[in-house]
């Protein structure tokens, strides 16, 4: 560069340099109103002139952040988790780290939730009542009603939108279960993935479940590749690791930036898998059987102040066995199941434990509110009542006779099984309570526990907190912790109303009444009303009875009301409807006008085979009969052509390598589906009837290498839903074999699984094959054609 224009370089530095020590500092931004969401974008407010030296001096204009002061947020939630499952709450299952967290703050005994899993997440995230985000069911099951079609509106912004849009940096690892099923494709819309509602990153799975050691994951809006997972992989611990890291990386770079960190396990819902070490810890703890579990957890809470001292232990309900009545080999079973489901318990509280460590180990850890519910709903009766090697057998609406179980018994907590505990121990789960999950007309369903710890805000020591609350009530509490008003609106859309209130009344004043006075209940028909201590439930269904053959209900309005004064009676176990009828009365019309208010209207009932199949809902596959997919396409199973129920044909067109093999196609996992590949130089088809059954279809002869199609043609039988038909395999259009399905399911292969073409993602299919057997031919297009 000519000497010359160096020093016009350093000229123009020296006269911008003259000019900053002479401009004053620019004015001061006005104040902001957060009530608007997104915050304006602050601007450069000084003078401007036509040159520099007429102008104020340059400053870049300060972003709005936080409130100063305002703490981190961790927000974790463990999956269906009873009252009386972990020693913080009285239960046999040792939960060190959550016993620590509450012993620097708070245990509250009479915090709710909704009583199933995706309305709990969408009430937990928006703070607005299930119904009003469209969440009365679970994403699997949505329907056409406004409350119940699981499409969460732009009208009820999550708090993590709401923190993020106020300076604080946002994750979520773990279990989402609020984006619609249809919309979970790589069409989108994503405005309903986690990514979409606030977090600026995810990493979990969209679901209800998925394997703890073969996980269907997905990283933001992209599914996770397979990766080779170490020997000792667990998802909890994945999760773990990947929060505690998310962290550490944003403090090292801003240290004074606050986070909200959201931490959902998939533990402990089913499958209940743990690491062999941990379920061996509890051998022989639970010989005893559920009823005397619930004997001697319920002494345990009142010697520790848990529940009052006058609690009674509420009756086994209509369906659930006496432990005496097993058999020796039933208890064997069942004993081994609530080992392999305690292990799958302290194992999680040991990862969630890594991660509040973690946090509280960083210069600002005492500034982080960690606000931990235990359970988005009671112990989950999905397992019937001698417990199942696959809890998808109930999902096809099907009984399991369970013979098999004896035989694998040790296997049990391990990848090969979805195994699933008796209902019994989900009624143990909840002591002192009655009933379960997906039964909100009982506490057994709805009281979970909840602890909260602040070090620089209070420090609790320990101590119980007995005001009413709900699972509404944590966004406004996060809210005030924070220094933010609820939002009116968001991104221009003006904002429904927060349904909860804050808790933080309650820190510091153990005696302050409750001010969450009023909360409805429903779901699948079980409903409830809450007023100033009284509780008036109704319960439609369970179950259990379906497993009893108790003929269900086929109206929502024919259901019995009860009434319980829970101030006198903690634990909901004496009926006072015939005393109190003027009050019953009251409060049913109490909970009618909440329904309405809350748009939770019509009250619907069991969710059936269509709910399941999603036949209703929306869906870029209805109306279509043929198919072609790319090789490496990934889609959740209910966004795949469904083959389920009839006829069907699939065609790979492909060009052989000497030793190709591998998958072609194949939808669902061990729980249940069907997979095409080539292995051995071989062709082969196999359906998996819910691991009980695997079918299998084979070619004798090894592939000609010129093959351009191979095919595989179902015969469906016909005569309703789950009936078996003829596979035939095809190459080039000729016949290479053919074999009988004497079953096929008539609703879903798994919750997580996905349709996959040219691998097999998250668990296999078939024993044959290790996932994800990536096809190592060339496959140029795969084509499904359903028949009428």
């Amino acid at each position: 560069m000519p000497i010359h224009k160096n020093l016009c370089c350093l000229a123009s530095i020296l006269a911008l340099l003259a000019l900053a020590t002479q401009a004053t500092a620019a004015p001061a931004q006005p104040a902001l109103d957060r009530s608007v969401l997104p915050l304006p974008q602050a601007r450069f407010v000084g003078k401007v002139g036509r040159y520099p030296a007429e102008s104020d001096r340059p400053m870049f204009p300060a972003q709005p952040g936080a409130p100063k002061g305002a703490p981190n947020v961790v927000l974790v939630l463990l999956d269906d988790v009873g009252f009386g499952q972990t020693s913080t709450f009285g239960g046999a299952i040792e939960t060190p780290s959550l016993d620590r967290l509450s012993q620097q703050g708070l245990r509250f005994n009479q915090f709710h939730t909704t009583g199933l899993c995706s309305p709990t997440r969408a009430a937990l995230l928006t703070g607005r009542n299930h119904h009003s985000v469209g969440s009365g069911k679970i994403t699997e099951m949505a329907s056409g009603y406004d409350g119940y079609n699981s499409m969460m509106g732009r009208d009820a912004a999550s708090i993590a939108q709401v923190l993020r849009h106020n300076g604080y940096a946002t994750a979520m690892f773990g279990k989402h279960h609020n984006t619609p099923d249809w919309e979970t494709t790589a069409a989108g819309p994503f405005d309903r993935w986690p990514t979409g509602m606030g977090f600026e990153y995810f990493y979990g799975f969209l679901g209800g479940e998925t394997s703890q050691f073969e996980p269907t994951l997905y990283e933001n809006t992209r599914p996770v590749a397979e990766q080779p997972r170490p020997a000792d992989y667990h998802l909890s611990s994945d999760l773990a690791s990947r929060a505690i890291d998310w962290v550490q990386q944003l403090k090292s770079v801003a240290p004074d930036k606050p986070y909200f960190l959201y931490l959902a396990p998939g533990a402990t819902h089913a499958p209940h898998h743990a690491p062999r070490e941990w379920i061996d810890r509890f051998k022989g703890r639970f010989d005893a059987g559920w009823d005397e579990y619930r004997r001697l957890t319920l002494e345990r809470q009142k010697q520790m102040g848990m529940v009052p001292a006058d609690t009674q232990l509420t009756p086994r309900p209509e369906g659930i066995p006496a432990w005496d009545s097993l058999s020796a080999e039933q208890k064997r079973v069942a004993a081994r199941m609530m080992e392999v489901f305690a292990g799958f318990t302290a194992h999680v509280d040991h990862e969630m434990g890594r991660v509040v460590e973690a946090v509280r180990s960083l210069p600002d850890g005492d500034n982080t509110l960690v606000l931990y519910v235990v359970g988005d709903n009671g112990g989950s009766a999905e397992g019937g009542p001698m417990g199942t090697l696959n809890a998808f057998t109930l999902y096809n609406g099907m009984r399991d006779d369970n013979a098999e179980l004896l035989a694998h018994l040790d296997e049990l907590g391990s990848a090969r099984h979805n195994n699933h505990f008796p209902y019994g121990w989900a009624w143990a789960m909840n002591t002192p309570f009655p009933w379960y999950k997906m039964v909100p007309s009982h506490l057994g369903a709805i009281r979970n526990g909840l602890v909260v710890s602040w070090p620089q805000r209070f420090s609790g020591q320990g101590q119980v907190r007995s005001q009413f609350h709900h699972v509404v009530d944590i966004v406004p509490t996060i809210l005030e912790a924070a220094g933010l008003p609820a939002p009116k609106r968001v991104d221009g859309v003006e904002q429904k109303p927060m349904a909860g209130v804050s808790m933080a009344y309650a820190f510091d004043q153990a005696d302050a009444p409750s001010r969450h006075r009023t909360q409805y209940f429903e779901i699948q028909g079980n409903r409830a009303i809450y007023h100033d201590g009284w509780l008036a439930s109704a319960k439609f269904y369970a179950i259990s009875d379906f497993f009893t053959g108790r003929e269900p209900l086929t109206d929502p309005s024919l259901v019995k009301w009860e009434l319980y004064d829970l101030k006198r009676d903690f634990s909901q176990s004496r009926d006072l409807a015939a005393r109190e009828p003027a009050r019953l009365k009251a409060m049913e019309s109490r909970f009618w006008a909440e329904m309405r208010t809350h748009g939770a209207l019509p009250v619907t009932g069991v969710n059936t085979v269509e709910d399941m199949t999603g036949v209703y809902r929306p869906s870029y596959t209805r109306g279509r009969t043929r198919f072609a997919y790319p090789s490496g396409a990934q889609l959740p199973e209910i966004n795949g052509p469904s083959i389920k129920n009839r006829s069907f044909r699939i065609d790979a067109d492909v060009k052989l390598q000497p030793g190709s093999e591998g998958v072609l196609v194949a939808e669902g996992g061990r729980t249940g589906g069907y997979s095409l590949f080539i292995k051995g130089g071989r062709l082969h088809f196999v359906y998996n009837f819910l691991d009980k059954s695997h079918y299998q279809i084979s070619s004798l002869e090894t592939l000609p290498a010129q093959v351009r199609t191979l095919s595989a043609a179902f015969a469906y039988d016909g005569g309703g839903a789950g009936k078996g038909g003829v596979l035939t395999l095809l190459a080039d259009g000729k016949k290479l074999a053919e074999g009988r399905i004497d079953h096929t399911l008539p609703a879903r292969f798994a919750f997580t699984e996905s349709f996959d073409v040219g691998l097999d993602s998250g668990s296999p299919v078939s024993d044959a094959y290790a996932a994800p057997y990536r096809f190592s031919g060339r496959l140029d297009q795969l084509r499904v054609e359903l028949m009428p």
